[in-house]
């Protein structure tokens, strides 16, 4: 079982709320303030590192980049894909592990872009374990839906000029700039994220691996037939890395499933709204 490592915050008699980061991203990309706001609305927060990621455990296997190219297409074509080294499905079994580590029964789940493909697959396969659902610009990579803009993909996937670290840091700042909310980007917290994220682990092999995680899983279109929980997906209209369109494939999927688009907002948990992010999240878990 990998190690994962984990951070808690609230009052554990709380309501649970389990955070699922996306592709590449540490546990810090959860913003605090948008952790302590839902602290304040009555909730007990937990995030942590994924796999490959962070703190958390390393495969110490390569992934050709070139080779994902190949498989990005089989994969947008809705044909299947091998050779990675876990799944998905995998990244689901590794949250349900942590909850028994944590001794923590039943939570509600919100997941963000690659973490919101997990909660989908972790509503469906532990439902007992998940009351509500809430998904954030995520997809379930069903046949078809648009391709990621060429310029937000390259710059997810671009390494930086060096291994220096300041030039690390510039291109994370670069890739928020590119993928972010137009209009409400803020460079310095960026930056400070990027420093912190740099600080605590710098594994762009991870990235890599996770990529091809997602490409080897798939459709997650059986998955969301599966789900029952009371679910809020919510999009962000700018988002030009998994367009709205994905969201909305998301919501039509899954039986009851709510769809909120957020209007400005791109693919990235941008300072100026998280007042209103925490606010549906937590009304969600509520009502």
């Amino acid at each position: 079982m990998p190690a994962l490592y984990a951070e808690t915050l609230g009052n554990p008699k709380d309501p649970c709320i389990f955070l699922i980061m996306g592709l590449g991203c540490q546990l810090i990309h959860w913003p605090d303030d948008f952790c302590h706001a839902l602290v304040k609305q009555g909730f007990y927060i937990v995030r942590f590192d994924n796999r490959d990621i962070g703190l958390s455990y390393k495969t110490q296997q390569s992934v050709s980049a070139k080779k994902l190219l190949f498989k990005m297409v089989r994969f947008q074509l809705g044909l299947k894909n091998t050779g990675a080294c876990y799944t998905l499905e995998a990244m689901a079994d590794d949250c349900i592990n942590l909850l028994d580590h944590l001794n923590i029964s039943t939570c509600h789940v919100i997941g963000a872009s690659m973490g919101g493909m997990i909660a989908q697959i972790l509503a469906a396969k532990y439902p007992h374990r998940v009351n509500k659902l809430g998904l954030l610009f995520t997809s379930n990579n069903q046949a078809f839906l648009p391709p990621p803009h060429f310029k937000q993909l390259q710059a997810l996937l671009k390494r930086s000029k060096s291994n220096k670290p300041q030039d690390i840091i510039d291109q994370s700042v670069k890739l928020y700039q590119i993928i972010g909310s137009t209009g409400y980007i803020n460079d310095s917290y960026n930056r400070k994220i990027a420093q912190l994220a740099y600080n605590r682990s710098y594994t762009p092999m991870g990235v890599l691996q996770q990529f091809l995680a997602i490409l080897c899983t798939g459709s997650l279109l059986n998955w969301d037939k599966q789900i029952k929980q009371q679910t809020l997906v919510v999009h962000g209209q700018r988002d030009r890395l998994l367009p709205p369109k994905h969201g909305k494939a998301v919501a039509k999927a899954i039986q009851g499933a709510k769809f909120e688009l957020i209007e400005e907002m791109g693919h990235d948990i941008s300072p100026h709204f998280i007042h209103h992010l925490s606010g549906l999240f937590g009304h969600h878990f509520k009502s």
